[in-house]
């Protein structure tokens, strides 16, 4: 059976839940919720099996906090003996408006701690999933900005980039991260774009 590894990037604890730096695992409690399925504690991180039409798909929020993403997602990669090219990590980004989200087949980390922890350890031939968070934030300021809480009206913004990721991770599983890029990449551009005059 073909197995794919879905990874959320965020830092575990009810302090940091709702804060820009996890939206990874907001992509992926969103996603879970919609399956039906829960997380179970386990070795390095929260992990929740399902499978989308006879693909096994594992769901994986690493515990071991942003910067040391890499450890969790190493061992789960060698546990279930996944490919990278299978694996879809999802990460917040301050380079992009908040609500906009970008699909990449690989890449640099562009400046993202836990996407760097993870090309240390596997190097950046991996599909990931960049979620905007907007940058509004003074210089040096921002550690607070990412480790801040989405306000309610910000959640708002956020919430269709979250519900289009579900769709994101079932046609990365089932058509594969080019057809993807293709289908989602325009549609992840439109929620900054200035309405028509």
């Amino acid at each position: 059976m073909d197995k794919y590894l879905i990874v959320g990037l965020g830092n575990p604890g009810d302090e940091y839940a709702q804060t820009r730096h996890n939206a990874g695992y907001m992509v992926l409690d969103a996603f879970a919720k919609a399956s039906n399925i829960v997380f179970s504690d386990k070795r390095y991180g929260y992990v929740a099996e399902t499978s989308i039409r006879g693909r096994k798909v594992f769901l994986l929020k690493p515990t071991t906090f942003m910067n040391l993403s890499g450890n969790a997602v190493r061992y789960w990669l060698t546990k279930e003996n996944i490919d990278e090219k299978r694996m879809l990590v999802v990460s917040d980004d301050v380079a992009l408006p908040l609500g906009q989200f970008r699909l990449k087949a690989s890449g640099s980390n562009g400046g993202h701690n836990g996407l760097g922890h993870i090309q240390q350890l596997i190097g950046q031939n991996y599909p990931r999933l960049r979620m905007g968070i907007g940058n509004d934030y003074l210089p040096g300021q921002q550690i607070n900005w990412v480790l801040g809480r989405f306000s309610d009206d910000e959640l708002q913004q956020l919430q269709p980039a979250i519900d289009t990721a579900s769709k994101i991770i079932t046609s990365f599983v089932l058509a594969g991260i080019d057809v993807t890029m293709n289908e989602f990449n325009k549609l992840g551009k439109t929620p900054c774009q200035k309405p028509q005059e």
